[in-house]
């Protein structure tokens, strides 16, 4: 039975804070202290907290769990969660002992290639992999020592799908030991108002439920509690297991005064759409039945015991019809029959009688199946006012008849032509999944896999519910022309009864006093129109409850549907179009800071007096065994906040105020490249620059001196960017733009952000108190043969900026420390060699200088430091190819 988990709560809690080299006991003695109860081999989990945030159906969680080794010798500790496999992880932070290591989403080719280094190195560590129907799992482990505090945070995001009228928020909780604090905090925020909200335990009987559960709803507001003591999780009065071993679900659905509600914030927008009270619209639906020899026992038993119970669901309006494929392919009737009574038994007949035979003919089946809703819709054998489905039920591969999956593909789509969708339910595990969803996805439809459980039966029938009853058809949901941008879907073949439409986007004017939304769609009896319109008055009223509100909810609720269906888009797309796809929907996630099929999360944490970074992936659903993910190494220790710049051919400086010392290292690339400096997921703020070369110089050459021409900086959560090169300044705010040259001296300002350009020297860009560039212009005599002007970039303030950033620079806002000895003569007499230890690389360096240009653009200042050679090779963590970007926004 399909279900609609709710993200702040789908986790196996510490399953479980495991440790290395003993077996477990519920209590151990070390030496002469006697240990608190709740310590499993020296390590004790004292307090595990989920609290979650829902607004508008987007949920924001957050996992936290504290342990102690209370060990006496270094113990390693595990953190395991299980959550959606909708759900994207947005943060990770492990903290011991008050120092915290970050979680930062890159590129997946970037991790591609450190994981590659890291299997040179014969070390790797899992932590994301498949897990179960809905779930996926996210594990790290790490050493600590004796009486040292650790602190797992994990974030993670989902849009709450409605599904059979209302939102189920599911949490398989697990943690295997006694937690002295133990709380699930749910806190539910509908505009619309919340219609009702329950909450029940499947490891825990109702009067102890009771006592540990507390849940209210009223207006818009909803919380649940969940505060079981250690007595109430002890699985006996006297025993020092825990009882909280199972699944812990949370239901509730919102207010429909209106069939639509839409909301806006910051001048992003999603528009809900869920009618009631419609008719059902007759459906003609074939079923397409896998009766080969792998169907056999179990899988066609359930199979049979599904149709039946499908059956007895049918509405008299309905027509239906049986084909069955194997060798061969076999129909029921010639043509579809309406469900009436007498037609029902007979069906029920032909299905008690299915049974499998031998190979499988997908392509004839489902050809069979269409052209019979074709025939049926041309000779005007179903109602007018009707919808057509085809829903496929198989177990493996096409191996009869026509077997390419491409070909496959071709001649279903064109049967098709868009006229109805195809339902694919892969049956266990033996199937190319992918081909199943790809072909359902190119026809309107959906795949899903249905598990080889004693509940099989139950998942079909599931499935087969949620689309029983269709109230609109060929769904349009319209706006203003020229009012909206960047718009998630908003056409749909059909709208089912206790399902609802999520449309997001754009304001192009964020001062618009009445918003408009029209949704039109066919009925069982008529055309329908409904229309929703908002006045911005009363939707400023209504945001006064800000503080219930996390932060930019609309805004990463659209970014989060805009992924989510660019990488459905993806998997049907080829060529360019792909690329363009891949290209937008890798943006969004690194922008947004979510870890999706295109990204991974890569977590620094100490590990044996060196550090170990692994990286979190998220796996695909055509892989349905466990696999794990991967890891690298690398080293950051604490220190200072360091100073950076980069300026020249081009020369990236970073000075560490503790060592009273500065490193520098060349990037040679050829003119055209782009390169990352900074981003930072949390600001919102991202710089890139690039490549230019001296005059004459061509894309493909890396001789001659190289410089950066043209940068550009961003701010995801202003909506702002600017362009720089060495002639003009381009300011965008929104669709808005302003174009200023190196001729000006003026001052730009609104909320949070600043912008000086000061004529033919520099310019300032501010955001708030904390954050400040400067961009430093070059330039050389016009009529120079072979130079060209160019720019510096410089961050004079970064303490606002956040220990997630990375980049070719922003990557030293995280503390770091270096050694150098061994100091001897190098190549050139003026410039020693030596010896240093950085990020646990030992390199050759070699001392020289650069320029600081900030005060004086002409001449500069020296800056000593010490060079690293190979673009930076073993001080900047993977190669600097992967910081390599398609473009420069």
């Amino acid at each position: 039975m399909m279900t609609v988990w709710w993200p702040c709560l789908v986790l196996a809690l510490l399953s479980g804070l495991e440790t290395s080299g003993f077996p477990r006991s519920p209590l151990r003695l070390l030496g002469k202290r006697s240990l608190p109860e709740g310590v499993v081999d020296g390590i004790e989990v004292y307090s595990t907290k989920i609290s979650c945030k829902v607004t508008s159906r987007f949920a924001h969680n957050v996992v936290t769990t504290r342990a102690v080794n209370r060990a006496d010798t270094a113990k390693e500790v595990s953190f395991d969660v299980e959550l959606p496999k909708t759900a994207f992880i947005t943060n990770f932070t492990l903290t011991i002992d008050g120092v915290t290591y970050p979680g930062n989403v890159k590129e997946k080719e970037v991790a591609q290639k450190q994981y590659e280094k890291a299997v040179s190195q014969g070390k790797t560590a899992g932590l994301v992999k498949a897990s179960g129907r809905k779930l996926e799992k996210f594990t790290v482990s790490v050493n600590v020592a004796a009486g040292s505090k650790v602190t797992f945070e994990l974030t993670y995001e989902e849009l709450l799908k409605r599904n059979k009228g209302r939102y189920e928020m599911y949490l398989k909780v697990q943690p295997k030991q006694l937690v002295r604090h133990f709380e699930i905090d749910a806190r539910i925020f509908e505009p619309q108002g919340i219609s009702m909200l329950d909450a029940e335990a499947s490891f825990i009987t109702n009067d102890l439920l009771g006592s540990a559960l507390t849940k209210s709803f009223s207006g818009k507001k909803g919380h649940v509690s969940f505060k079981p003591s250690l007595d109430q999780q002890r699985s006996c009065p006297t025993c020092t297991d825990s009882l909280l071993n199972g699944d812990f679900t949370i239901v509730y659905d919102v207010n429909r005064e209106s069939p639509a509600n839409v909301q806006i914030v910051n001048g992003y927008f999603v528009h809900f759409f869920a009618p009631q009270g419609l008719p059902v619209v007759p459906k003609n639906i074939v079923f397409v039945i896998d009766v080969s020899g792998s169907m056999s026992g179990r899988k066609i038993q359930q199979t049979r015991e599904a149709l039946l119970k499908i059956l007895d669901d049918m509405k008299e309006d309905d027509y239906l019809n049986f084909i069955l494929f194997s060798t061969d392919v076999t129909t029921w009737k010639d043509h579809l029959v309406q469900a009436t009574p007498a037609n029902l038994e007979e069906a029920r007949t032909f299905v008690k009688n299915i049974h499998d035979k031998s190979m499988t003919n997908i392509n004839d089946g489902l050809m069979r199946g269409i052209e019979m809703l074709n025939k049926a819709r041309e000779e005007h054998i179903v109602p007018e006012r009707s919808t057509s489905i085809i829903i496929m039920l198989t177990d493996g591969d096409a191996n009869m008849g026509e077997s390419r999956p491409e070909k496959i593909q071709e001649n279903v789509r064109n049967a098709i032509g868009g006229k109805f969708p195809l339902y694919n339910l892969g049956f266990g595990n033996n199937l190319n999944y992918n081909f199943l969803e790809t072909l359902a996805l190119e026809n309107h439809g959906l795949a899903r896999r249905i598990y080889e459980d004693s509940d099989a039966n139950l998942q079909l029938q599931g499935f087969y519910e949620e689309v029983a009853n269709p109230l609109l058809t060929n769904v349009e949901v319209e706006y203003p022309e020229n009012a909206i941008l960047d718009l998630t879907r908003n056409s749909y073949p059909h709208f089912y009864d206790g399902s609802e439409i999520v449309v997001a986007g754009r304001l192009v004017d964020r001062n618009v006093n009445n918003f408009k939304a029209d949704v039109k769609g066919h009925g069982a009896l008529n055309d329908l129109t409904f229309t929703e319109d908002v006045d911005m008055k009363e939707m400023d009223a209504a945001l006064k409850e800000q503080g219930y509100i996390f932060g930019d909810y609309i805004e990463r609720l659209w970014a989060y549907l805009t992924i989510e269906q660019l990488l459905e888009k993806r998997k049907n797309a080829r060529g360019d179009e792909k690329e363009n796809i891949t290209a937008e929907a890798l943006e969004l996630s690194l922008k947004y800071h979510f870890v999706t099929p295109l990204t991974s999360m890569v977590v620094t944490k100490p590990e044996d007096n060196e550090d170990q970074t692994s990286i979190a992936d998220k796996p695909g659903e055509g892989a349905i065994s466990e696999t794990s993910s991967m890891a690298y190494l690398t080293s950051h220790q604490s220190s200072p906040s360091p100073y950076y710049y980069v300026d020249g051919d081009p020369h990236f400086i970073i000075q560490v105020p503790g060592k009273n010392d500065s490193i520098c290292f060349n990037i040679d690339e050829k003119p055209g490249t782009v390169l990352r400096l900074i981003q930072d997921p949390v600001t919102g703020i991202t710089v890139t620059g690039q490549i230019i070369g001296d005059k004459g110089s061509n894309a493909s050459s890396r001789t001659g001196k190289t410089y950066f021409g043209k940068l550009g900086i961003t701010n995801a959560w202003m909506d702002f960017r600017v362009e720089v090169t060495t002639e003009k300044i381009i300011l965008g705010n929104g669709a808005a733009l302003s174009t200023f040259s190196w001729l000006d001296t003026v001052t730009v300002t609104e909320t949070g952000l600043s912008v000086t350009i000061n004529r033919k020297k520099n310019m300032v860009v501010s955001f708030g108190d904390g954050i400040s560039f400067v961009i430093i212009l070059h330039q050389v005599w016009k009529k120079h043969p072979v130079h060209q002007d160019f720019l510096g970039f410089y961050v004079v303030d970064s303490h606002r900026m956040s220990a997630q950033t990375h980049g070719l620079l922003g990557q030293f806002f995280q503390p770091f420390d270096f050694e150098v000895f061994d100091i001897r003569p190098g190549s050139d007499p003026t410039k020693p060699d030596a010896t240093m230890v950085v990020k646990s690389h030992q390199l050759t360096v070699t001392r020289g200088s650069q320029k600081d240009y900030r005060k004086n653009a002409s001449v500069g200042t020296k800056v000593v430091c010490w060079f690293v050679h190979n673009n930076g090779e073993g001080l900047i963590d993977g190669v600097h190819t992967d910081y390599i970007v398609p473009t420069l926004f």
